[in-house]
């Protein structure tokens, strides 16, 4: 049974989506970015719908400024408040719920890093964690080396390189990205991996930037934690496939 529910964080009402079930876990979905609870395509909606059916209760919810919640958008680095409201709701709204995994994508899952632990949530579940924070509009450079690398096994990529169908002035941008250190004292990166907790589980998608940047950090640092990769390029897991490994990997992780 899905409903909606309204809960208070810091004077603002936040709008949350409950999918009932009789599971003693329970999963609360954080939205990353500016994306509001449905998801990416509605992905996260239909995750919840199965996980449900499968026995999971799970709770969605649009932060403050985002969505159909009031307040002021802080962005992900200010949402510690947010999700300890959204807990104190699953409990009330899910008495018979024991424990609260906590998933979410992108920056999403450098908040529940960052604010998880300290406001009741007792797993987290980490998709393509956002541990890079820009200094210009390039990816990433582990991202960009994967890509170069990928290209240079294409004979067409070759060719497109001979015939002039290749932007020089963004090959050298992306190559001289490669080249500097800029990312090597990255202290998101540092905050994300000495909070992680061990049980933590990370699933990426194999081909995409922020993923890819997060892999070349994990690396870096020796990381050793629980990694489930998807094959797909998809930051939401929009393509066709995509939900049904997520939905595999969030199961997996519970």
């Amino acid at each position: 049974m899905r409903e909606l529910i309204a809960f208070d964080c810091a004077g603002e009402t936040l709008l949350g989506t409950l999918d009932r079930a009789e599971g003693k876990t329970g999963l609360l979905i954080v939205s990353g970015g500016n994306e509001i609870r449905v998801g990416a395509h509605r992905g996260m909606a239909l995750l919840a719908e199965r996980l449900s059916v499968a026995g999971i209760p799970v709770l969605r919810f649009d932060r403050r400024g985002v969505g159909d919640s009031g307040g002021e958008n802080g962005g992900y680095a200010s949402s510690a408040p947010d999700i300890a409201a959204a807990v104190a709701a699953f409990r009330q709204h899910a008495p018979a719920v024991e424990r609260i995994a906590g998933f979410g994508n992108c920056d999403a899952a450098t908040a529940l890093v960052l604010f998880g632990r300290g406001v009741g949530i007792d797993r987290l579940i980490l998709s393509n964690p956002w541990v890079i924070e820009p200094t210009d509009d390039l990816p990433p450079a582990a991202a960009i080396r994967a890509r170069y690398a990928e290209r240079l096994r294409d004979p067409k990529e070759w060719r497109r390189l001979v015939t002039g169908g290749v932007d020089l002035r963004k090959l050298v941008s992306g190559l001289c990205k490669v080249l500097t250190k800029s990312e090597d004292h990255n202290s998101l990166a540092d905050r994300f991996f000495r909070a992680t907790p061990r049980d933590a589980t990370v699933i990426l998608a194999q081909r995409d930037a922020t993923a890819q940047a997060f892999a070349d950090e994990a690396a870096k640092r020796g990381w050793a934690g629980t990694i489930a990769t998807i094959d797909t390029a998809s930051h939401s897991y929009a393509r066709d496939g995509d939900g049904n490994a997520l939905f595999e990997a969030v199961i997996a992780a519970l």
